[in-house]
């Protein structure tokens, strides 16, 4: 088996892909087993005024760094369970020291294999406003379609004063759960959540509309690949087609 780097933006989304990856080892290799995995994270801080100002490369220098540290650790390949992290990850620059998975292909891949035509994008409103999900769900054929205005003030507001912090609350829940019901009036036949601490806040049960769990997505790609079920990724960072 693979040895599984987990490169970390985001402390609560990064936790729940770590979990979700040992948790299909539980399933399906035995109790208390799963391939090795090692989660390095530089704090989210270090990049939030790179973000602020678009210092896209300033952020991949950053990300390029942990993905440095997981190679010295071992670590075969790698998965970042931040969807918008990926922006910089796309940049044209010196190859990353590991293959990795990319997140966006990997939610536009089961998109793709459930039949949806139309699907609906929350993330940070960098991620919202940015081509890493329209690019990959164009490659199915897919719409990917941004809530509205003030619905991305909402959601960008919510992930980074509470979801980052591990916070949940019933208020937000609602009005997630009322975007996504603006997003199916507007013709979308799924949901991608995809700031990966949205999983927490919204489970398939309280939505609207199924959704499209990018870390537990990831997390299980991770652990198909890791165990040789999947092909071995090739991208080293930089543009994809």
């Amino acid at each position: 088996m693979k040895h599984l780097g987990i490169l970390a933006h985001s402390t609560e989304g990064a936790a729940l892909c770590f979990r979700a990856f040992c948790q299909e080892g539980f399933a399906e290799l035995g109790p208390h087993d799963h391939p090795d995995v090692t989660l390095d994270c530089i704090a989210m801080a270090r990049s939030m005024p790179a973000w602020d100002a678009a210092d896209h490369q300033a952020i991949r220098a950053t990300l390029a760094a942990s993905v440095q540290r997981l190679a010295r650790a071992g670590a075969d390949f790698f998965v970042c369970p931040d969807n918008t992290a990926h922006m910089a990850l796309e940049l044209p620059g010196e190859d990353l020291a590991l293959p990795g998975l990319h997140i966006a292909d990997v939610v536009a891949d089961q998109a793709a294999a459930d039949g949806h035509r139309r699907v609906g994008v929350l993330g940070t409103r960098y991620l919202m406003d940015g081509p890493v999900y329209p690019r990959a769900f164009a490659g199915h054929g897919i719409q990917a379609e941004i809530p509205g205005d003030e619905d991305r003030r909402t959601i960008n507001h919510t992930i980074f004063s509470e979801l980052v912090n591990g916070v949940f609350t019933e208020s937000a829940r609602r009005d997630f759960t009322a975007i996504i019901e603006r997003l199916a009036a507007r013709g979308c036949d799924a949901v991608a959540l995809v700031c990966t601490e949205i999983p927490l806040l919204i489970t398939p049960d309280a939505s609207p509309l199924p959704t499209l769990d990018s870390t537990r997505l990831l997390a299980r790609a991770a652990f198909d690949t890791a165990t040789g079920r999947r092909p071995f990724p090739t991208w080293h960072g930089g543009p994809k087609p």
